[in-house]
This record gives structure tokens, C-alpha cells and sequence, in this order.
């Protein structure tokens, strides 16, 4: 409970068995957190075994990708305010208070990885991967002509359920691209929003994402295309 409001915390889970159920509880023992959501996207054997030791709430989404896993989670979410993370170890579950407090001023509260001093040992943030954040966070800052932001690709947001109501029944992007499509519908539909430093660390287990240059690649131009569809309306805001 954030200020009398109801908190949830809500992923999409793949290759996180490992650290799902140790992520599950530190975010629960922060004291702030009323329900976790958890969506098993096709997840390793296992997984499901793990969430149900904890206080998560479990749903399974059998449509792979994991945009759609985390769309899922977002609808099954009944809090007033809403944080989305992963469970493989990269996010500290205590920097919730720092998403918390600035929800008082925001609807949307955006973290980002690129923070030198908060990019821990083996966080998959090197000069590549930040450079190229910040590239792509420009290119939208400038087209869009918003607010300041260095990082398109973190997934540790804060969104409020009436700036979560103005999007609900979209259909974003159901892979990859889900970070920059959400966001961009945000942009667009002209939530308030802030971006804050968090914490990055090594993960366990095989990345959703860039985990080597082809895909990288891919997900680069794949942002690329959704970018320049909602710069020219060709996606359309609501």
C-alpha cells in the first residue's frame, strides 16, 4: 500500500526459475506491495512449481512473446498503481520506493539502466547497449518532443491505473518491441511521466532480449519501424 492506494508488481516470466521465487518475496517484504502477478509465458518446467511457493498470484499466457506476457499481467492487475519488473535478478525490488515516490507527481515513472554508478558487475549494459539506448531515447525525446529519457529498453516502470485505463484495449506489440510501443502510446496519449535511475544487475538465465548482436540487431530495427509508425500516425494513439 502506497498512501492508502493499492500496489501491484506484475511480469512475464520465461527462463527465471532460478530467482523467481526469492525476487516474488523481497518484493513482497518491502512492505509496499498488496499483490504480485505473475504470468507464466511458456515458461522452463519448474517455474510454475516456484511461483506457487510464494504469494503471487499465478496465470498462465500461452501466447508466446513477451509483450503479450506482459499485457496479460497488466490486465490481471487489480492495484490503483502498477509496477512491471523481472524476476531474473537485474532489478532491485527495494528501488519500488523510489518509483513510489515519484508517483506522486507522475503517472508514468520510467526507470533507466544507464546510470553508471547503479550498473552493477555483469549487468548486460555495456557501451554498445547503452549507446544504443540512448540513441533510440533521443530519437524519440526529438521527435516527440518530451520529456527527458535515456533508455528505451527498461521494463521497471511505474504506471498509475487511470494512465493505464487510457490504453487498456490496445494491442501493442506482442514481442520484443513492447517496451518502446507502450511507451510511445503513453507519449502520445500525453501521460506525465518522469524517467529515474535504477539499479542494474547481472541476470540469471537467457536475456528476453539482446542477448547477442543478431537479435540485438533485429530489435533495433524492429523499435525503429514502430517508432516511425507512431511518429506518422501510421499506429494509431487509442
Amino acid at each position: 500500500m502506497w498512501k492508502g492506494k493499492k500496489v501491484s508488481v506484475v511480469f512475464s516470466t520465461y527462463n527465471e526459475k532460478k530467482t523467481i521465487k526469492k525476487c516474488i518475496d523481497e518484493f513482497f517484504k518491502t512492505g509496499y506491495v498488496d499483490e504480485v502477478i505473475a504470468v507464466d509465458n511458456n515458461a522452463i518446467k519448474g517455474t510454475r512449481e516456484e511461483i506457487k511457493k510464494t504469494k503471487a498470484m499465478y496465470f498462465h499466457e500461452p501466447k508466446q512473446g513477451i509483450g503479450n506476457g506482459y499485457q496479460r499481467a497488466l490486465r490481471e492487475a487489480t492495484g490503483d498503481i502498477i509496477i512491471t519488473t523481472e524476476v531474473d535478478g537485474t532489478y532491485e525490488p527495494r528501488d519500488i520506493l523510489k518509483l513510489l515516490a515519484y508517483s506522486d507527481d507522475f503517472d508514468l515513472v520510467c526507470g533507466t539502466r544507464t546510470t553508471n554508478s547503479l550498473i552493477g558487475q555483469g549487468a548486460n549494459m555495456g557501451f554498445a547497449m547503452k549507446l544504443a539506448n540512448w540513441v533510440f531515447a533521443k530519437f524519440i525525446e526529438v521527435l516527440f518532443n518530451t520529456t527527458h529519457l535515456t533508455d528505451v529498453g527498461c521494463i521497471y516502470r511505474l504506471i498509475k491505473r487511470g494512465a493505464w485505463n487510457k490504453i487498456k484495449n490496445i494491442k501493442m506489440d506482442g514481442r520484443n518491441n513492447f517496451n518502446v510501443d507502450w511507451m510511445l502510446y503513453m507519449i502520445r496519449n500525453e501521460v506525465n511521466f518522469i524517467e529515474i535511475p535504477v539499479n542494474f544487475l547481472g541476470r540469471t538465465g537467457e536475456s528476453h532480449g539482446a542477448s547477442n548482436t543478431r537479435k540485438a540487431a533485429r530489435i533495433a530495427l524492429g523499435m525503429f519501424i514502430v517508432i516511425i509508425k507512431h511518429r506518422f500516425n501510421l499506429i494509431k494513439k487509442k
